[in-house]
């Protein structure tokens, strides 16, 4: 029934279905971290599968935090956390969840599980592509891969989130009790009214507003919608390209010839998005590539260099000591002793 999603020798996926977590996906490099897709088990439609944190733990036995196994995957994990304490890696950072809150690891973060035998609440994986595409774009700060991994909703939402989520539980579990197409609506809707609430919560930042949704009034800071919907744009499509060419692109005017635009423009939406310049987008992506590499994958700094597009591994040092205070060396080291 368990499936431990261990790599076979032949580099092949395992075979074996699991209870509630995916298939295993080689990697081209042995060394890195490996790659999870979504196989649920055998019956659940339509990239959507809904479980609790205890009853992961109790189908799992010790796997996969004893020992850590570190991994990355191509869906979301989404954990609320009604009792007991849940800690986990997401980009090696330990994050400590606590009662109300919800934990989000996005596709592509690193990640490593800690044992969350204290742990209760609702558990949900999904892949990318259950949103309908007007939803996703709302969802767009809140998915974006530099979102908070944590999230604490407004005290008069977390009510209202906690039940959407049981009812989302609930449904899941009904399989059967009404026809597949609707009963797969009923899901993918709870899904995104749980979202889209989620959304609203402290720190993640609020999408563009729709057409003739403005206020009339506005504040000093605020622009006009043309113009704050199209640096919304501007900015999705650098972060599509940057995801697709940071190993190769390093300079603002890279992007901005692909993009189309100006150096300037550009530089304006990163900075109306997220608070940052265009340059410091790319280097902290960058910088979260390396140290996932160095990290968990166990990459030598000439490696990680050669990767990420440096001249050499003294330049990939400068840098990577800059942006963290530390060598290459001195982070992979910390990394493999860590605190407990």
């Amino acid at each position: 029934m368990v499936d431990r999603r261990h790599p076979q020798r032949s580099g092949r996926p395992s075979s074996t279905v699991s209870s509630s977590r995916p298939l295993f996906i080689a990697g081209a490099e042995p060394a890195s971290v490996p790659l999870y897709g979504f196989q649920p088990p055998v019956g659940t439609p339509y990239g959507l599968e809904v479980t609790t944190v205890e009853d992961f733990h109790a189908h799992h036995d010790d796997w996969p935090w004893n020992p850590p196994r570190p991994g990355r995957a191509t869906f979301h994990y989404l954990i609320l956390v009604t009792e007991g304490v849940l800690r986990h890696d997401v980009d090696h950072v330990t994050r400590t969840v606590a009662p109300g809150q919800w934990l989000w690891v996005r596709p592509g973060h690193a990640q490593c599980w800690h044992d969350p035998s204290t742990a209760r609440g609702p558990f949900v994986l999904f892949e990318p592509d259950v949103l309908r595409p007007d939803t996703a774009r709302e969802l767009a700060p809140l998915t974006s891969h530099d979102a908070p991994a944590v999230l604490t909703p407004h005290s008069d939402d977390a009510p209202w989130l906690e039940q959407t989520a049981l009812q989302l539980l609930d449904e899941h579990r009904a399989l059967g009790r009404r026809p597949l197409a609707a009963h797969h609506a009923l899901r993918r809707s709870l899904l995104e009214a749980l979202l889209l609430r989620l959304a609203h919560s402290p720190g993640v930042s609020d999408p563009p507003a729709d057409a003739g949704t403005a206020s009339s009034g506005s504040s000093p800071r605020s622009a006009p919608h043309g113009d704050t919907a199209a640096r919304h744009h501007t900015y999705e499509r650098f972060l599509d390209a940057l995801e697709l060419h940071f190993r190769e692109l390093h300079r603002v005017d890279d992007y901005a010839q692909l993009l189309g635009c100006s150096v300037r423009t550009l530089s304006r939406a990163a900075q109306a998005a997220i608070g940052k310049g265009a340059r410091e987008v790319i280097n902290e992506r960058r910088l979260l590539e390396a140290r996932r590499l160095l990290g968990h994958s166990r990459w030598t700094a000439h490696a990680v260099a050669a990767h990420l597009g440096f001249t050499d591994a003294a330049n990939f040092g400068r840098f990577f000591r800059h942006h963290t205070g530390l060598t290459p060396a001195a982070y992979a080291a910390r990394q493999a002793t860590p605190e407990r």
